[in-house]
C-alpha cells in the first residue's frame, strides 16, 4: 500500500482516485451487446455467453431438477449458516417497514401514502471464483418481504455450464421464482429488454464488475430502474493507536481479496500504526489462497497519515467509502460527523466480514463514491410510494379558490376549469 503523509486537499482527489475504467471506455462493447440481443434475442445472449465465459448453453433456464440436485450437494452446517444469516437479514429488514401516512391537510382535503412492491425485479449475482450466494440473501429476502411477484436471478455460470450449488440453495430458500445460466452484460441486457426465455423487469439489482456496472447504467437508458451504480468493492478504515493491528490487516485483506479492482484505504493519526498494519499485511497476505488478487487490489490502495482527527473525516467524506471501519478512540465523533459511508462498522470486534454475511444489514452498498447520494439497498428499494387524496364538498370549497388562483397565473386555463365546473355545481 502507498503511504501518503499529510497530503495537502488539492491532492486528495488524485490520492483517492479509483481503479476503475471510464464509462466511455466501457460502453462501445455495452452498446454492441444491448443492440444484438435487441435485434437477436437468445441467440446473441448464446453467443455472448460463448465469447465472454467460454461456454456454450443449451437452457438458460435452472431446472427443478437442478435446483434439487444442488440442495443434496450443500453440507448441512452451512445450510445451518445460511438460515442464520437468513433470519437476522429477515428481522433487520422486516422492520424497516412504515405505516400508511394520512393527514388532513385542511377541513375536507384528505391525502395519504402507500407502499407498493415493485411487481418485477431482476436480481444479479456475480460468479466466477467466487460465486457471491450471500448477494442472494441481501437482494431475495426484502424483494420477497416487499411482495414482489416475480423475483428472477441472473449468475454467470461456471465452465461446465452450471451454476454453484449453493447458488441455487440459497434462491430456492430465499423465494427466487426463476434463476437462469446467464452473466455480465448479456444477463443485464436480457433483463432490460427481455428475450425469449429472459423476463423483461422493472428494476436491476446486484453488484459486479466495472462491465456490469456500465450494463446497468445503460439499462437506465432504457427505462429500467437500478439499485446504484455499484462497481468493485472497496473499504476505508480508520484507526489510531487503540486499534488492533492485526485486525485492521485482516479487514483490509478481506476487501482487496474481493478482486484485482477492489481498493482499500486505512488512514490514521498514528505512524506506528500504520507500520504495524503493514507487517501484519504481509504476514496474513501469505497465508491466503486469493493472494495473487489481494496483491493487486493492495497495490492501488492506500495508507494515509495525518495529524489530527477532523482532517481525518474531512478525507473520509470526500472519499464517501463504501464500507467504513471505524476503531479509534474517539469513535463518537467520527461516527456522529460521517456524512458519506455506505454501512458503518464501529470498534475492534466488528469486521466488516459480519455484515457481508449475517448481522443482518444489507452488504448491496454504493461504491466509487456514489455514497454520497445513494443508499444501500433496503426494503423501500423493492417498492415505490403511491399518493392518494381525495376531497369532500367542502374540501373542493376550502381549496378551490386557491387552485384557481394558481392555474390562471400559470396561463392554464383547463386546470382552473375542473376546479371552477364543481364550484359552480355546488353553488347551484
Amino acid at each position: 500500500m502507498k503511504r501518503y503523509v499529510n497530503p495537502k486537499p488539492s491532492e486528495w482527489a488524485k490520492i483517492l482516485s479509483r481503479p476503475t475504467q471510464s464509462f466511455e471506455a466501457i460502453e462501445p462493447v455495452v452498446r454492441e451487446v444491448f443492440g444484438k440481443v435487441e435485434s437477436e434475442g437468445d441467440t446473441a445472449l448464446k453467443a455472448y455467453t460463448q465469447k465472454f465465459d467460454g461456454v456454450n448453453p443449451t437452457d438458460f433456464r435452472v431446472s427443478e431438477k437442478e435446483i434439487a440436485e444442488a440442495t443434496g450437494r450443500v453440507s448441512e452446517g452451512l445450510k445451518s449458516a445460511i438460515k442464520t444469516a437468513r433470519d437476522n437479514i429477515t428481522k433487520f429488514h422486516e422492520a424497516q417497514r412504515t405505516n400508511k401516512v394520512i393527514l388532513e391537510t385542511m377541513p375536507g382535503v384528505q391525502c395519504w401514502q402507500e407502499k407498493r412492491p415493485i411487481q418485477k425485479v431482476g436480481l444479479y449475482i456475480p460468479g466466477g471464483s467466487a460465486p457471491l450466494f450471500s448477494t442472494i440473501l441481501m437482494l431475495a429476502i426484502p424483494a420477497k418481504l416487499a411482495g414482489c411477484k416475480e423475483i428472477i436471478l441472473c449468475s454467470p455460470p461456471d465452465e461446465e455450464g452450471k451454476l454453484n450449488p449453493v447458488i441455487l440453495y440459497t434462491a430456492q430458500l430465499c423465494g427466487v421464482t426463476k434463476i437462469f445460466k446467464i452473466g455480465g452484460i448479456q444477463a443485464i441486457a436480457g433483463m432490460t429488454l427481455g428475450t425469449e426465455t429472459i423476463p423483461k423487469v422493472f428494476k436491476i439489482f446486484g453488484p459486479g464488475n466495472q462491465y456490469v456496472t456500465v450494463a446497468k447504467q445503460w439499462a437506465t437508458k432504457m427505462g429500467i430502474a437500478i439499485d446504484m451504480p455499484a462497481g468493485p468493492s472497496e473499504l476505508l478504515v480508520v484507526a489510531d493507536d487503540t486499534a488492533n493491528p492485526a485486525f485492521v490487516a485482516s479487514d483490509l485483506l478481506s476487501q482487496a481479496e474481493h478482486g484485482a479492482d477492489s481498493q482499500v484505504v486505512l488512514i490514521s493519526t498514528s505512524g506506528a500504526l500504520l507500520d504495524k498494519v503493514e507487517k501484519e499485511l504481509e504476514n496474513q497476505l501469505a497465508a491466503l489462497p486469493r493472494q495473487e488478487i489481494a496483491r493487486q487490489a493492495i497495490a492501488h490502495s492506500r495508507m494515509i497519515l495525518v495529524d489530527n482527527d477532523n482532517t481525518a473525516l474531512e478525507i473520509i467524506n470526500e472519499y464517501g467509502p463504501e464500507h467504513y471501519i471505524v476503531c479509534v478512540e474517539n469513535e463518537d465523533f467520527y461516527i456522529q460527523n460521517t456524512a458519506n459511508a455506505g454501512s458503518v462498522f464501529i470498534g475492534n470486534y466488528t469486521p466488516e466480514s459480519v455484515g457481508d454475511y449475517a448481522s443482518g444489514t444489507n452488504h448491496t452498498l454504493p461504491t466509487n463514491g456514489y455514497a454520497k447520494q445513494y443508499s444501500g439497498v433496503n426494503l423501500d428499494s423493492f417498492m415505490k410510494s403511491m399518493t392518494f387524496q381525495k376531497l369532500s364538498k367542502k374540501g373542493i370549497q376550502n381549496i378551490g379558490k386557491s387552485v384557481e388562483l394558481m392555474a390562471a397565473a400559470e396561463g392554464l386555463q383547463a386546470h382552473k376549469n375542473a376546479v371552477t365546473l364543481r364550484l359552480n355545481e355546488l353553488k347551484g
